[in-house]
């Protein structure tokens, strides 16, 4: 029984977090993206697309705290963790790479310090839906706080949830 109450208590500290991350925002289908996903965003985003053939790239902001990059294009692979783990070995090539902050199948946070005093934070996460794959990150402009990150890698997770 007491694990019971625990583990309740757990989810719904859980989900009032989630909660939290995300006062402020909606849910924001990008659909008319041409990617069948909901995340969740602030209110005023400007959104860009640009069509490479092979790759689409959909840009999402909203001034100097919101930026995230979607790259959609054609799944090679059915396995969503081999792919996380293939931008993993992207990200640890950058010479700023200092570790891993958070990890799962299917993302992570990193850090990257760029000196002894300035840290910047960023993460990936993998999504295969049909024969598609989307890769969400922070956007490629910009520095970020491991708070803003956690916040944008919380967001895209099917409706931030």
């Amino acid at each position: 029984m007491k694990n019971l109450l625990f583990a309740i208590a757990a989810i719904l500290f859980i989900a009032a977090c989630a909660t939290e991350d995300q006062k402020g925002w909606k849910e924001m289908s990008l659909l008319e993206y041409g990617v069948p996903i909901t995340i969740a965003a602030p209110d005023s985003v400007n959104v860009k697309t640009m069509d490479f053939g092979l790759q689409r790239d959909i840009t999402i902001q909203d001034g100097d705290n919101y930026s995230l990059q979607i790259y959609a294009s054609d799944a090679i692979t059915s396995d969503v963790k081999q792919v996380k783990d293939q931008q993993l070995a992207i990200v640890k090539e950058n010479r700023y790479f200092k570790n891993v902050i958070e990890e799962s199948d299917n993302g992570f946070i990193y850090q990257n310090q760029i000196d002894s005093t300035k840290s910047n934070y960023g993460f990936r996460y993998v999504v295969l839906k049909g024969d598609k794959e989307y890769i969400f990150r922070t956007g490629l402009i910009g520095s970020y706080t491991e708070e803003q990150v956690r916040k944008m890698y919380n967001s895209v997770q099917e409706g931030g949830k």
